[in-house]
């Protein structure tokens, strides 16, 4: 029997034509499709846990290491590894 093709939904929005310029318009800034900005912004705000999904982890990890900088580098390595288990 042959595979039946996956059926790919499409959804149709509509958008309020200011809010679809500058949605493009930072799409183009990125230069990313604006459905991979809207898909990205939706998993961003719906994703409890925002780390899973980071896209530049060495920037997210100097992001946390700007915010962390009482810590010495040991904890801040022993706060990476803690997590890393869990």
């Amino acid at each position: 029997m042959a595979k039946s093709a996956l059926k790919k939904d499409r959804w149709t929005i509509t958008f309020d034509p200011v809010l679809k310029n500058e949605v493009q318009k930072e799409a183009r800034k990125l230069h990313i499709y604006p459905v991979q900005l809207l898909e990205s912004i939706v998993r961003d705000k719906l994703n409890p846990y925002g780390f899973q999904s980071v896209r530049d982890s060495v920037a997210y990890v100097n992001s946390v290491r700007e915010r962390s900088l009482t810590k010495s580098d040991k904890g801040f390595l022993a706060e990476i590894k803690k997590w890393q288990k869990s």
